[in-house]
Order: C-alpha cells, then structure tokens, then sequence
C-alpha cells in the first residue's frame, strides 16, 4: 500500500509539471502575440520561464517521490512555482497585486535546498 501511494505522488506531480510545461507555453505565446504593455509582456515571459523550467524539473525528478525529504521538496517547487508564475501572471493579465511572488521565489529556493539535502541523504 505504502509503495502504490508512493508511486502516485510521482505520477501526479509528474502530470503537474506537464500541466506547468504546457501553461508556459501559452503564456509566453500569449506574451509575444497578445500584450501590448512592455511591463506586463516581461512579467508573463518570466512567469513563463519559471513555469517550464520547473514543469520540466518535475516531469524528470518525479521519480525521487518514493523517498519522503525529496517528496516534500517537489511539492514545495509546485506549490513555489504556483504562487510566484501564478502572481506574476495574474498581475499581467488581470491586474491583480504580485505580492505572492516572493513568498513564491523564497519557496522555490528552499525546496531546491531541501531536495538537495534530501538527495545527499541516500
């Protein structure tokens, strides 16, 4: 049973970074096309960029999922991903403050460090 739910936290955040890879994308397809305002076309590029880059580490890292540490630290870069792309983009699209972003950048930061220490713990 452990190992069955195991195998799905990777399946799932695996399906997540797909999910993320092909939102990037648009949005920056969107951004090139679509924005006229300078400032709001560079906020969506960004978003973008952080969205791919790690939708793509998701898809390639699910894997670690089995183990509990490297678990947690993909969940916080989906999570990290969502609050700052997903400001960013809501603040270029709809308007919305981007006060999120940081707390977003900030967890990023900390599941890379927290993967990293997961990993060497093998």
């Amino acid at each position: 049973m452990a190992l069955e739910r195991e195998g799905r936290a990777g399946t799932w955040l695996a399906a997540a970074g797909a999910v993320l890879a092909a939102t990037a994308i648009g949005l920056s397809a969107y951004a090139a096309h679509g924005v006229a305002d300078a400032h709001a076309r560079g906020n969506l590029q960004t978003a973008s960029l952080y969205a791919f880059g790690h939708g793509v580490a998701l898809v390639a890292l699910a894997s670690a999922a089995s183990r509990r540490l490297p678990r947690l630290a993909l969940v916080g870069l989906l999570v990290g991903t969502l609050l700052f792309a997903g400001s960013l983009a809501a603040g270029a699209l709809l308007g919305w403050p981007t006060g999120l972003a940081p707390f977003g950048g900030t967890l990023l930061m900390a599941s890379w460090l927290l993967y990293a220490f997961g990993m060497a713990g093998r």
